[in-house]
């Protein structure tokens, strides 16, 4: 073997028994003139200040939903322009400390490719584009969220081919820009959650009428459409017009959505998951005749209502977008809050990322109550690692439900 490649070294070296010599001098000009092409081309630099291009974002964006948006461009320049367009954007590679916690993962291959793709946040195509000279063009622009927050833009390259083709005559555009991206949202089957109507201290006093009993709330003009037993005489004896009893309910079917959000790591598949089966079940419960009460632990215990009447939904998914694991609090931060509305709950649905003593804890609470609960535990795509101990649900409307990460959409039809 030694010998042979010897011969073969030698032989690349004789200018009379190989030609890649020229080749190889042949591409190296090539590249050269098109180096020169590209830096002797007016597609440069200068150009910069003759292009000007301003880009017109939705409010927000969803994962895995194509995001479409308009970009205006125009420049005053005689030549015609023909040139691709692409979209730069910040933070797309990974900081020292997310290397640093990967590499100290334990049980797990390093993939540090796989680590670049999760820093992604979108993905946009380059978009052809031919300008006449001294004009505009408005064209639309398509990218796919990948990744739920805050999604800035940093610039837009436009490039355009030298004549040999192999460089492409580059102008960067700074346009710095964000867009709010939300969680993916499944597809959910109507769920009719267990619980009944229960009093409501503070008289849901934004809410139209959801119960039985109702409380007088105040008076205010007649408008068309009210029913005359709302109409109060006294004061249409005194004022000479017609005046209306507004009342609040009193009771209503309230139910809690639990969102478990504490993890060790920066980043995971369930996370993900659970803010995306959070996300669906407060677009879906919000069409309802109920009250959603929202509570999770972030920076801080949150819990926020939605529901028939609020309108808040949307405030609740700019939440969702932006909740980040809870690495410093143990998992018993939670239950004071839940322990402080047990008594308005009609029904709870808890997210959760794991089984442990804490989290059993939490239903055991739940179901001393008397309140039904439905516990969706998400869990890798090999399973969990122990066994499911079902002794604490005592309510024979609660139930414990495991959703594998790869087949979520599939486990939440079967509820």
């Amino acid at each position: 073997i030694s010998v042979v490649a010897v011969s073969l070294k030698k032989n690349s070296l004789d200018i009379r028994r190989s030609v890649s010599y020229q080749i190889f001098t042949f591409l190296l000009a090539l590249l050269i003139v098109s180096a020169l092409f590209r830096q002797l081309s007016r597609f440069n630099r200068r150009s910069r200040d003759r292009i000007k291009a301003i880009r017109h974002l939705p409010r927000f964006g969803t994962v895995a939903v194509p995001l479409r948006y308009r970009i205006e461009i125009s420049h005053c320049d005689r030549r015609r322009l023909e040139f691709s367009l692409t979209e730069s954007f910040t933070d797309a590679f990974p900081n020292f400390r997310a290397f640093r916690q990967f590499a100290r993962a334990k049980g797990r291959r390093r993939d540090w490719l796989k680590l670049l793709a999760r820093q992604q946040k979108a993905v946009a195509s380059p978009l052809k584009l031919s300008l006449a000279g001294n004009s505009e063009a408005e064209v639309t622009a398509e990218l796919l969220p990948l990744r739920r927050g805050l999604l800035s833009f940093k610039s837009l390259t436009l490039a355009s081919p030298e004549p040999l083709g192999l460089m492409n005559r580059c102008v960067t555009i700074p346009l710095s820009q964000t867009v709010l991206i939300l969680p993916k949202r499944y597809q959910l089957p109507r769920l009719d959650l267990p619980g009944t109507r229960c009093y409501q201290a503070d008289g849901l006093a934004l809410v139209s009428a959801l119960g039985d009993s109702e409380e007088f709330r105040a008076l205010r003009d007649y408008r068309p459409g009210d029913s005359v037993r709302k109409i109060h005489w006294k004061s249409w004896a005194k004022t000479g017009k017609p005046i209306i009893k507004e009342e609040q309910s009193e009771y209503s079917v309230r139910h809690a959505l639990i969102l478990d959000t504490f993890q060790s790591g920066d980043y995971s598949e369930v996370m993900e998951e659970a803010v995306a089966i959070a996300a669906s079940l407060a677009c879906t419960i919000q069409t309802q005749e109920s009250l959603l009460d929202m509570v999770f632990v972030n920076d801080q215990a949150h819990c926020f209502t939605v529901g028939r009447g609020l309108g808040q939904t949307e405030r609740l998914l700019e939440l969702l977008a932006s909740v980040v694991p809870c690495q410093d609090r143990s998992f018993s931060t939670l239950l004071p809050v839940v322990r402080s509305r047990l008594s308005m709950l009609s029904g709870c649905v808890c997210i959760l990322l794991g089984w442990d003593r804490d989290r059993q804890d939490l239903i055991e609470q739940l179901q001393k109550a008397n309140i039904p609960t439905l516990a969706l535990i998400v869990a890798p795509a090999a399973g969990l690692s122990a066994p499911i101990d079902r002794s604490c649900l005592r309510n024979r409307q609660s139930s414990i439900r495991v959703l594998h990460v790869g087949r979520i959409q599939q486990d939440l039809w079967s509820l």
